[in-house]
Order: C-alpha cells, then sequence, then structure tokens
C-alpha cells in the first residue's frame, strides 16, 4: 500500500533542473532532485508527518535554514548534509549565494516509523526520537545508503521491500534513538546536557536565552525541553534563568561598587526597578538593602 504525503511549502528563487525521480512505497515517498537555488532564494515546509533530507554536496556555505519565521539573521544555520524533520516542525531556509545541488527527500508516515521502530527499542524510545530533530554534517554511511536508495528509484529493479529496508536503515542510521524514553514523569535532562546550556547561557552577555533557544541548544522541542527541565531541576527555564541571573547581581553588588542601575543593565532587566523587583522576589529584599546587609557583616 503505497502512502500519499500531505505537506504545505513554497519556494521562491529554486527551480529543478531534471525531471525528479520518484517512488511511492509502503509508509514513504522517496523523491530525489537535481536543482539550483539563486542567491536570496527561500523556501517554506510543514508536514504533518516526519521528513529526512539528504544532500550529495556540501550546501553549508550556501543555504541556512530555521525552524521559526524571521527576517533577521539571528535564528538561522548553515544547512547540515542530512536533516530529519520531525511532524509539525516548520522549516525555513534560504540561499546566501548561488547553489546546485542534488537531494533525497523522504516522506515518512509517523505510524509506519513508529512500527518499523518500536519492536527493536520499544515505543517509548521510539516516539522520544520521532520527537527530536536531527541534524549531521557527516553523511559517509547514511550517503552510502541513500545512493543505493536513489540508484533504485531512478532505475527500479527488485521487490518493493529492498527500497523500504533501505530507507528503514536509513532512518535508524540517522535518528537519535540513544536518549532516555520519552516518560513525561522521569525524564530528565542529561548532565550533558545541563553543562551544554549551563556554557551557553554563560557565554550570552547578558546571561538570557528564550525556552526555544535553550530547547535548541539541547536539541529537544520547546514543550519537551520545558517538560523535562522542570523534571530535573525542580523550576520552569524562564524561572531557573532568573534565579542565575540574581545570584550574578548578588555576586556583582558583593565584589563590585557598580550601581543598580549598571548591574540592571549588564545582566539584561529593562531597568534598576526590573530588577529591584526581580530581586525582591527571589532573594526577599532590595538589592540595595542586600548590599547594605552584606557590606555591614
Amino acid at each position: 500500500m503505497t502512502y500519499l504525503h500531505s505537506m504545505t511549502s513554497f519556494t521562491d528563487g529554486i527551480r529543478a533542473i531534471a525531471p525528479a525521480k520518484w517512488r511511492g512505497l509502503d509508509g514513504l515517498v522517496s523523491v530525489f532532485w537535481d536543482a539550483e537555488g539563486h542567491a536570496g532564494a527561500t523556501g517554506y515546509y510543514l508536514s504533518p508527518d516526519p521528513r529526512i533530507v539528504i544532500f550529495f554536496n556540501d550546501v553549508s556555505p550556501h543555504i541556512v535554514m530555521a525552524n521559526r519565521e524571521s527576517s533577521g539573521a539571528a535564528h538561522y544555520r548553515p544547512m547540515k548534509r542530512a536533516i530529519y524533520v520531525p511532524a509539525g516542525v516548520p522549516l525555513w531556509t534560504s540561499f546566501t549565494s548561488f547553489h546546485r545541488f542534488s537531494h533525497l527527500d523522504i516522506h515518512l508516515h509517523r505510524d509506519k516509523v513508529l512500527k518499523y521502530l518500536s519492536p527493536s527499542v520499544g515505543t517509548s524510545l521510539a516516539l522520544c526520537a520521532l520527537r527530536r530533530p536531527v541534524e549531521i554534517q557527516d553523511t559517509r554511511a547514511i550517503e552510502t545508503l541513500a545512493s543505493l536508495l536513489v540508484d533504485e528509484l531512478s532505475n527500479p529493479s527488485k521487490h518493493a521491500v529492498y527500497a523500504e529496508n533501505l530507507v528503514g536503515s536509513i532512518v535508524a542510521g540517522l535518528l537519535d534513538i540513544n536518549g532516555e524514553a520519552d516518560d513525561r514523569t522521569n525524564a530528565r535532562l542529561t548532565q550533558a546536557q545541563m553543562n551544554k546550556l549551563i556554557s551557553v547561557v554563560n557565554a550570552r552577555a547578558d546571561y538570557r536565552m528564550t525556552v526555544a533557544e535553550m530547547a535548541e541548544t539541547v536539541g529537544l522541542s520547546e514543550s519537551w525541553f520545558a517538560n523535562v527541565f522542570k523534571q530535573t531541576t525542580g523550576t520552569t527555564p524562564l524561572q531557573w534563568q532568573l534565579g542565575k541571573r540574581v545570584r550574578l547581581a548578588q555576586n556583582m553588588l558583593a565584589e563590585s561598587d557598580l550601581t543598580v542601575a549598571a548591574i540592571a543593565a549588564q545582566l539584561g532587566f529593562s531597568d534598576q526597578a526590573h530588577l529591584t523587583k526581580t530581586f525582591r522576589q527571589v532573594a526577599g529584599e532590595t538589592p540595595a538593602a542586600w548590599r547594605r546587609m552584606r557590606r555591614v557583616d
């Protein structure tokens, strides 16, 4: 039984330079494209089912991608040679320079992939992997499988089970199946994820990140990240970040002669009043009172 995928997509400035080669199989559609895009070309994609994209040349110097719409470059990152886009995750792309490329699109029925993975890794781990986006630049093993699949798309010579199993191997090789199972009562961030998050927050001049940026840092969806973060720390991501900024303010109050207004500006608070209100909520007193008490001690 073939699968007809659904999606919302558009492109501007990107064109196919040869007819697409495609094949509909049980629970998936594979499409191979030769195309080119001009500087400033853009694309958008959104589907209720997952998608894999594998490029056969390096596109990172020419194409950037983002998972939110933005007129600026802040949320864009270089396109990797292989990506997995979970169901319901939007994808914007933009060309920074002219580029001609070949790529394989694999559109997957979520239930089909879940049925394929669950007997080997369990349903919880499979669900968790399906929710996690993947972007990799080193595609040597996956590209070999993808090339075999493209050969079969171009010149079908074997039973459909051959192509289906090639896709299954690509899925198993690309998806991040080594993480913790998606159990909302017990899931936790790993220490490595927390260390990475702390390092990135500390590197920010004002020690501020949105929940979406924090989730992206550790490779999780925003909603799932918020849940497991609270399971890990006992607080929400924004409360944790606010507490961290207040502790930094305490260090500055104790160790420097900076004014409260200067500390507020350095830590990304809108003004002195904002820092004072937040500080009182977290520490139980105003910054000025806290500094006087510590200096008396």
